[in-house]
């Protein structure tokens, strides 16, 4: 009796063109169709683990980790400078879901630097600026601007240390002049000084005092005036 052989049954050709197409675990460099190109690890076709992509529009470079297709855990951004013909840092530090968040450092184009906490691709939390001026400010921030209690410190050695809000000095506060030899206490309200004592505070080695020292004014409770100034403070604004 004769045997009869059936052809062996197969998946058709474009599941076999679609298992290769997905890319899984270390690759070699990657082509897009607009130039851009990327080295690293894949899971189910998308940029996951650790890998580097290049952007050919702008010549940008990221070199970190990666999850699902988008920047996230540590890595490093830099940009390409035209002039000099090399790449320069603008951020190193975490990402989650493609935007800066966590710690990091951030690399500005005039020179200035902040290093500290972010949110959602903002300064958010406690960081420092460094600011092109030589002046500093570290304290807490919220939607990229100081917010909560800070210090800031001007080139001339003059520094304020108190409250902020959207990038202004706001509620209690100190301002302290060691080159006056002067200190400025109070309550501020939108960088500007409402309710305040000014006391001498290091005059004798102050570079440059004023001729004549503060008169004294005698209060009976300066502690006092300044708990009620806050008390107002905090009614007007609940």
């Amino acid at each position: 009796m004769p045997v009869v052989k059936y052809p062996r049954l197969r998946d058709p050709l474009f599941y076999e063109w679609d298992r290769k197409a997905q890319k899984c675990g270390l690759r070699h460099t990657i082509y897009a169709v607009n130039g851009d190109q990327y080295t690293g690890e894949w899971l189910d076709n998308l940029r996951h683990g650790k890998g580097t992509q290049i952007w050919k529009s702008s010549g940008a470079i990221y070199s970190g980790d990666w999850k699902f297709g988008k920047r996230d855990g540590y890595g490093s951004y830099s940009v390409l400078d035209p002039a000099a013909k090399e790449y320069k840092r603008v951020y190193t530090g975490w990402w989650q879901n493609d935007r800066r968040s966590g710690r990091g450092t951030f690399f500005y184009p005039n020179g200035e630097l902040y290093e500290g906490e972010w949110s959602n691709g903002l300064r958010s939390g406690w960081g420092k600026m460094h600011y092109k001026d030589g002046s500093t400010y570290d304290g807490q921030w919220l939607m990229d601007q100081p917010n909560g209690q800070g210090l800031l410190q001007l080139p001339n050695g003059n520094r304020y240390n108190g409250g902020w809000k959207d990038g202004k000095k706001h509620g209690p506060g100190k301002y302290f002049y060691p080159d006056k030899g002067q200190l400025l206490e109070g309550i501020w309200v939108a960088d500007i000084p409402k309710c305040a004592v000014l006391v001498e505070f290091g005059r004798e080695n102050a570079p440059a005092p004023p001729e004549l020292p503060l008169p004294e004014i005698k209060l009976q409770d300066p502690a006092g005036v300044l708990a009620e100034a806050q008390a107002m403070f905090d009614d007007s604004h609940n």
